[in-house]
Formats: C-alpha cells, structure tokens, sequence
C-alpha cells in the first residue's frame, strides 16, 4: 500500500513538472504565426479604435512575435465594411470589429447589402453604456435643465451620434419617446468625428457612451448615463434609472471573422480575445475609459446571438426601423 501510495504521488509530480513545461508551448500555440490585420468599421478616435489600440498593446506583450495593424474601412455606419467582410482571407489573420445593435438594426432598415446572419462573429469582449452630453460651454448644466429647455423649444435641439440605425440612433430614439421630447438625430462617420462637433458646441450635444464622456471629461458634461449605478469615474452623473426611467443600455463591441472561416480558426481567434480579455492591463485599461468587459466567446455565441437579435428586433419595431 504505501509502495502504491509513492508511485501516486511520484506521477502526480511528474504531471505536474510535464504541464509546467508545456504552459509556454500552449500561448505559443494561441498566437498567429504572421501579423493580424484588425479591421475598423468606424473611423480613428472613437470607442471601437480605441479598444482596439487597447487590444494591440495586450497583444504584443502576449504574442511580441507579431504585429496587430490596425485597418480602417469606414463608411455607411460601418455597413461598408461588414458588407465586404466575406471577401477578407478566411485564414484567421483578418480579424474585424462588430457591433451590437448595428448588425441587427441596420438589414432590419433594409438599405444595406448585409444580412445580420452574413456577419460571424467570435467574441464580444466589453459593452458601454449610453449616456447622453452636451458642451462643457453648454448652459443646461443637469438633466433637468436640458429637458425643460428641450419640451420648451421642440425640434430644435440636435443631437449627434455615430452612424443610422445603431446604439446611438437608437438611444436618442428612447430619449425622446421616454422623457416626451422631440429633438432631430445628426449621424456622423464615428464618434471621433462627432467629437470635434460636440466640443465646438456646433451641435447641442450627444447620444453616445460612457467611455466618450469620461475621454472628453474636460470639454462635455455628461447628463445622465444609462447604467445600473452611476460609473466611478462620473459620480456626480445621475443614472435614467435615477431619472425615472428603467433604462440599462448602450453597445456591444467584439471581433468577427469571414463566414467561410474554418471552426477551429474561429475557436482559436475566441481563445486568443478571452486571452485578452483576462490580463489584468486589458481591465485597467477599459475602467479607465468606460469600457464594461465581458466574455461571450464561440461557445457561447449562438445562444447570445439568438438572445440579442430577438431584443433587438423588438426594439427595431418599437421605434419604427425598416417601416417606409
């Protein structure tokens, strides 16, 4: 019995020294052999380039054998490129960012040449709540100016967002229908071109997101954010919830490959993004910029999809999308 015992405890080691061995050939393996094109839908300076620039730091720490370029195809609320993401390399090394609600709302629409069911995604890393902003210049100093000047002027305030029939186009749509104002909706190219607008007070203000609010800290003032609490780093912003509204919302942001992707390429590039999304400066970096991380991986993606596309479909209807 205790001859039994050693040789258990003998293999146990020996396990143990053979997993240690194999840890560094295990990442090696989860990183490509050639550089990874990340493909941009939106143009530099909003949401999705910035965590893409975060993504490209982790990445080199976790493969510094290759570079991750970071492409910019932007155009039609990112329906040029997710239009043309089927004719990208299937190797795994083309890798382009999604967005929630946009590839749902936008086929709904029906002036794009996509279907949601083109697009493959695999991995959705972190989601950031809607918040509405105006110009730090701006005379409505809280949530409750802005609104009694909004009811009293109807039609005159514009808001700006980034891209038709997305997160934004939808917020607004909400606001207006929840606090029983009319305001007319301006779409740009992306939020870094909706920034230069907002600042300048040429517009305003904006339906946009936490991390824009927290980025432009100095030059906008957030009014209100559509989150379960107030964000640490905007507490003196008040939440819908707060203002009487049960609103918890904003966009999902993650990575999609080619349709004619192979699974296990596509499980690969989910395994390298959750990778990612557990280094401990990947989490740094998104709670200093607004960013919520979560983890929907290929696993998980049909169930998610399925969830999502019904919410959103829902939600499309509701605000008329689709209906000429």
């Amino acid at each position: 019995m205790e001859l039994k015992h050693d040789w258990e405890n003998l293999m146990k080691i020996l396990w143990s020294l053979i997993c240690v061995a194999l840890a560094p050939w295990a990442m090696a393996q989860s990183c490509p052999d050639k550089n990874l094109q990340y493909w941009q839908a939106f143009p530099p300076g909003g949401e999705s380039d910035i965590s893409a620039r975060h993504q490209q730091v982790v990445l080199k720490k976790k493969c510094p054998a290759i570079e991750t370029v970071v492409q910019y195809k932007a155009g039609a609320g990112g329906a040029l490129l997710w239009t043309q993401m089927n004719a990208l390399p299937a190797d795994g090394l083309n890798i382009v960012g999604v967005n929630l609600p946009h590839i749902v709302f936008q086929p709904i629409e029906g002036e794009v040449q996509y279907k949601t069911a083109d697009i493959t995604p695999v991995y959705w890393f972190h989601y950031t709540p809607d918040a509405l902003v105006v110009p730090e210049s701006s005379p409505y100093k809280n949530f409750a100016d802005f609104i009694r000047a909004a009811k009293a002027t109807p039609g005159k305030f514009n808001l700006g967002g980034s891209g038709l029939n997305s997160a934004n186009h939808a917020a607004h749509e909400r606001l207006n229908a929840a606090f029983g104002v009319k305001s007319t909706y301006v779409p740009y190219k992306g939020t870094g071109d909706m920034a230069s607008a907002v600042v300048g007070a040429q517009i305003d203000g904006a339906m946009t997101y936490t991390a824009f609010a927290i980025n432009q800290k100095t030059r906008v003032r957030a009014l209100a954010v559509a989150m379960e609490k107030r964000h640490p780093l905007l507490p003196e912003v008040p939440t819908f919830k707060e203002l009487g509204v049960d609103w918890v919302d904003g966009a999902y942001r993650g990575i999609g490959v080619p349709k004619s992707t192979p699974v296990d390429v596509r499980n690969r590039v989910s395994e390298l993004w959750a990778a990612l999304n557990k280094d401990p400066e990947m989490k740094e970096l998104a709670d200093k910029n607004g960013f919520e991380l979560i983890n929907v991986g290929a696993d998980q993606m049909d169930a998610f999809m399925k969830d999502r596309t019904r919410i959103y479909t829902e939600g499309a209807q509701r605000l008329g999308l689709g209906k000429k």
